[in-house]
């Protein structure tokens, strides 16, 4: 079985981001529950520049957890979550992650550059 690589989980709350998310930084995050000590992703995404304010975006969701990771580039946050996308091929997710603004990176995976 795949594991993601990440931190967590943490509770989905703005007090729960605030108190695991200490760094303004690039980074990949995976949204979904514990069941049964498993935790199930149902979402991955990114962030270029601010990993919290981004997840600060989903509170209002109903996933109850997160997990995360800092990289040190946009490219390597893109890089990753297209690895967790293809390795768990979550659910809520409806297209094949966007590559970085301005950027030609292509999915290390599959190729895709939007």
């Amino acid at each position: 079985m795949a594991t993601s690589g990440l931190s967590g989980p943490f509770p989905l709350t703005a007090p729960g981001i605030l108190a695991a998310v200490s760094s303004y930084s690039p980074g990949t995050y995976a949204l979904g529950q514990t069941l049964n000590n498993v935790f199930h992703i149902h979402y991955v995404g990114r962030s270029d520049a601010d990993l919290a304010a981004r997840l600060q975006t989903h509170v209002p969701k109903w996933y109850p957890e997160f997990k995360f990771g800092y990289f040190p580039t946009a490219k390597a946050a893109f890089e990753k979550e297209c690895h967790l996308y293809h390795d768990f091929s979550p659910t809520d997710n409806i297209v094949h992650p966007a590559k970085p603004k301005g950027s030609g990176h292509g999915c290390p995976v599959c190729g895709y550059a939007d």
